[in-house]
C-alpha cells in the first residue's frame, strides 16, 4: 500500500477501497453472507481458539457473521485511517459501542467512571442506571482528577456536547486522567473537525448514524481505538450480538467518502443561520461552538414546542447529520430520560433547541426559521409538561 501522506479529504474517498483495482472492482462489494464454508475443521478450530485467546481479527476467509464480515472490515479500517488510531470496531448502534467499552473496562474490575455532563441523553441514562454494573461520578473538567478513584476504568467526555454544544479542552483533560483511558464521543465534530487522539485520548467513539453516515438512512456506532483495545472490544461483540450488518457497513464506508464535503459546507450555513440568530430579538442565546460544525443550539423568548410544530422545511425530529436540516426540543426529546435536576445542572434549559444543519439553501433555512419564530412569538407559554417518574 502507498504510504505518501493524504489529506483527510483523499483518505476519506480512498481509505478502505485500495485493493478494489487489483481485485478487478471500482465500487467496494457488499457481502451479505451469515456464514462461510469451513471444508478445513481443524484450521478452523485453530482460528476460533486464537480469536477467544487474543481478540484478534481472523487471518483468511470469514467463518461467520457475528465474528467478522469483510465489508464491515473495510469501514473499520476507514474510520480507524480517518481518527488516526490503530483500529476501530463497528457496532450495531452507538448505544451498542458504548455498552461494549462498559462491559470491556467493568470486566477487568474497573466499573468505576468518570463523566462530564452534558452527554446524550441515552449515555447519561446508561452510566446514571448502573444497568451494565458500573457507577458514575459525574463532575466538571476541573474535577476530573480528584474524581478518579484506583477503581476507575474510564473518563466520558462529549465535545462539543449534545445538545449544548459546550466543548472541552482535550489535552488538558487528557493530562487529569493519567493513565485512565479518555474516551471522547466524536459524533459531532467527526474527524474533519476534530481528532481527540492527537489531544491525548484513548477511544473515539461515533454514532455513525449521524454524520458518518449523513443521510439518516443507516444505524450504526462505531469505536475507534488501540489495537488492544480493539481485541477486547471483538471478543465483547462477538459474545453480546452487537454487530453492524454489511448493508449499513457498505453505507457508512460510502458516506465517508462525502464527509469532509458535507461537514464543511453544513459548517458554512450553521455559521451564517448563527450570525442571524445571535442578532435576533427573539432569540435569547445562540450556542455555537468555536471549532464549527453544523449543530447549532438557541434558546426563544417564546415556546420552543410551537418553533417546531411551526417549521415546514426543516424536519422536527430527534437524531443528526443528516443532508437534510433537522430541530428538535431536548427536554422533550432527547434528553427527555435526563433527570430534570440533571438536566438543568448541564445547562439544558426548557427553552432550549438543537438544530442539525443540512445541505439546504441558507435563505430557504432562514425563511423557515423566521416564519416559525414568528409563530412561536405570537403564542402564549405553554407549561411545561413534567417528566414522568
Amino acid at each position: 500500500m502507498d504510504t505518501t501522506p493524504r489529506s483527510l479529504a483523499t483518505e476519506a474517498v480512498h481509505a478502505g477501497r485500495e485493493d478494489l483495482a487489483d481485485l478487478g472492482l471500482h465500487a467496494a462489494p457488499l457481502d451479505l453472507s451469515t456464514t462461510y464454508p469451513s471444508r478445513d475443521v481443524a484450521a478452523e478450530a485453530a482460528r476460533l481458539d486464537e480469536f477467544a485467546a487474543t481478540g484478534a481479527r481472523l487471518e483468511g476467509p470469514p467463518v461467520y457473521a457475528r465474528l467478522d464480515n469483510p465489508t464491515v472490515a473495510r469501514f473499520e479500517d476507514a474510520l480507524a485511517r480517518l481518527e488516526g488510531t490503530d483500529t476501530a470496531v463497528a457496532f450495531a448502534s452507538g448505544m451498542a459501542a458504548l455498552s461494549a467499552v462498559l462491559l470491556l473496562r467493568a470486566s477487568t474490575g474497573l466499573r468505576h467512571v468518570v463523566a462530564v455532563r452534558p452527554l446524550y441523553g441515552c449515555s447519561d441514562h446508561l452510566l446514571t442506571s448502573g444497568l451494565l454494573g458500573t457507577e458514575v461520578t459525574w463532575t466538571d473538567p476541573a474535577g476530573v482528577a480528584d474524581a478518579i478513584r484506583p477503581d476507575t476504568g474510564l473518563v466520558m467526555v462529549e465535545t462539543p456536547a449534545n445538545p449544548t454544544l459546550a466543548e472541552v479542552d482535550l489535552r488538558a483533560l487528557a493530562h487529569s486522567c493519567g493513565s485512565v483511558p479518555l474516551l471522547v464521543d466524536n459524533t459531532f465534530a467527526t474527524p474533519v473537525l476534530q481528532r481527540p487522539v492527537e489531544h491525548g485520548a484513548r477511544l473515539v467513539m461515533h454514532s455513525a448514524t449521524k454524520y458518518l453516515g449523513g443521510h439518516g438512512d443507516v444505524l450504526g456506532g462505531v469505536v475507534a481505538c488501540d489495537e488492544e483495545t480493539a481485541r477486547g472490544l471483538r471478543q465483547i461483540r462477538f459474545a453480546t450480538g452487537g454487530v453492524l450488518h454489511p448493508l449499513a457497513g457498505y453505507l457508512l464506508l460510502r458516506g465517508l467518502s462525502t464527509l469532509p464535503v458535507r461537514v464543511r459546507a453544513q459548517s458554512a450555513t450553521a455559521a451564517e443561520l448563527v450570525r442571524r440568530l445571535a442578532d435576533d430579538p427573539r432569540v435569547t442565546r445562540v450556542h455555537y461552538p468555536r471549532l464549527g460544525g453544523a449543530m447549532v443550539a438557541f434558546e426563544v423568548a417564546g415556546d420552543p414546542r410551537e418553533v417546531t410544530a411551526a417549521v415546514r422545511l426543516i424536519t422536527p425530529a430527534v437524531s443528526l447529520g443528516s443532508v437534510d436540516t433537522l430541530i428538535q426540543h431536548p427536554a422533550s426529546i432527547s434528553h427527555r430520560i435526563v433527570d430534570p435536576g440533571d438536566r438543568q445542572a448541564g445547562g439544558i434549559s426548557e427553552r432550549l433547541l438543537r438544530m442539525s444543519v443540512g445541505l439546504e439553501d441558507v435563505e430557504d433555512l432562514w425563511n423557515d426559521l423566521d416564519q416559525a419564530l414568528n409563530t412561536a412569538d405570537r403564542q402564549p407559554a405553554r407549561t411545561p409538561v413534567p417528566a414522568a417518574r
